[in-house]
């Protein structure tokens, strides 16, 4: 029997929506006011989903504070009161939209889980914003 367990979690950072190879008046008309040279913040909320077979010792899919462990050590500590744009390495190259941050941080908990358990990240970069991924 599969199922599926999540964890809430948030973080604050802020971000710059732009293209270096763009032109600040195509950038403007793309992103808009995300593309505030001067950047802008999001309070992110996280909700990272494991899905696996229960074990029948522990009764687990996944024993929470394993995965409360995970996401604080893998996502808020290296998120949390940054700026994506300056200070996250994977973002040096890669606009932070909000579904790439959902790829970057489905890929630094990926391989920190067992692969016979699926996973899935929703990031809310506002109440009404947010994106899912699961590989």
């Amino acid at each position: 029997m599969r199922v599926t367990v999540s964890r809430k979690a948030h973080f604050n950072a802020a971000h710059r929506l732009y293209r270096k190879d763009w032109s600040h008046e195509k950038n403007d008309a793309i992103f808009g006011k995300c593309n505030n040279p001067n950047f802008h913040g999001h309070n992110y909320e996280l909700i990272v989903s494991v899905t696996g077979e229960i074990d029948p010792e522990t009764g687990y899919v996944i024993d929470m504070k394993v995965l409360k462990d995970l996401i604080k050590s893998e996502i808020e500590d290296a998120f949390d009161h940054k700026n994506f744009n300056l200070e996250v390495p994977e973002f040096a190259e890669l606009n932070p939209t909000a579904e790439n941050i959902v790829v970057v941080i489905y890929d630094k908990l990926r391989s920190k889980i067992k692969t016979e358990m699926d996973l899935e990240i929703t990031l809310f970069e506002t109440p009404r914003n947010f994106v899912t991924y699961s590989g």
